[in-house]
């Protein structure tokens, strides 16, 4: 892959978990959680550094041991449950700047999509690299939503009304635009958007599409972590 800018990966880590204590560093398939993005990250070749930003002393080690850089620890007041994400990505960037020049931009990598593969980090990156002009914009990753919004209710006055009327309720599957949802799995942004902790969705941004099903599972309940270790059971039993 040529002529791809500079990319700083991200992967942020917090040390608290209401729903799974100690979340990103529990075994799954025999690596902690947060290894596996880590591992993913360096197996793309897409990024001149991983950087783990924790407030987490095991966390850290953990990192460090699996290849990511962790210089420093977190400040408390971006890792509580009420921290903004580009907040964090901010500081990790002026961070790392500060010590080792600029980036052009960053790819950002939670912990809780371990099954996102190296493939597709260097497609959004690619993704990225390949807008035209000076000014690029951020890249998301999406999936199909797994329900369509025309087939999703609010509630009005204690009535059922469709997100999108009642006239695209009443269309065929066939007849509708295709849906998309944010699976969390990878962002790339231009580096001076982090610099000044703006919004990564927003007009413009561009999407990347994940169509699996298994590599762009979100972590987040117990529920979820169970079918990770269904995943990784299938493919141990291949």
């Amino acid at each position: 892959m040529n002529n791809l800018p500079r990319v700083l990966a991200l992967v942020p880590a917090r040390g608290g978990s209401k729903r799974l204590p100690r979340k990103n560093i529990l075994p799954l398939g025999g690596r902690p959680l947060i290894q596996w993005s880590i591992e993913a990250a360096l197996e793309s070749g897409v990024c001149s550094e991983v950087l783990v930003s924790t407030d987490d002393y095991e966390i850290a080690a953990t990192s460090r041991a699996v290849g990511a850089m962790v210089p420093w620890l977190r400040p408390a007041e971006l890792a509580t449950d009420t921290a903004a994400s580009i907040n964090v990505i901010a500081h990790a960037v002026a961070c790392y700047e500060q010590e080792h020049g600029e980036v052009e931009a960053v790819l950002l990598l939670q912990p809780t999509s371990p099954f996102r593969s190296a493939e597709s980090i260097r497609g959004a990156v690619q993704a990225y690299a390949e807008q035209s002009g000076t000014a690029r914009n951020a890249v998301v990753s999406v999936s199909p939503a797994s329900s369509h919004p025309a087939w999703t209710f609010a509630l009005q006055h204690g009535n059922l009304h469709p997100t999108l009327g009642w006239e695209n309720f009443l269309s065929r599957s066939q007849d509708l635009p295709p849906a998309y949802s944010l699976n969390g799995a990878i962002y790339v942004l231009p580096a001076k958007d982090a610099r000044e902790a703006l919004p990564i969705v927003r007009p413009g941004v561009l999407p990347f599409v994940m169509t699996s099903y298994r590599e762009s599972l979100d972590i987040d309940t117990l529920d979820d972590w169970k079918l990770a270790e269904y995943f990784v059971k299938l493919a141990n039993d291949l």
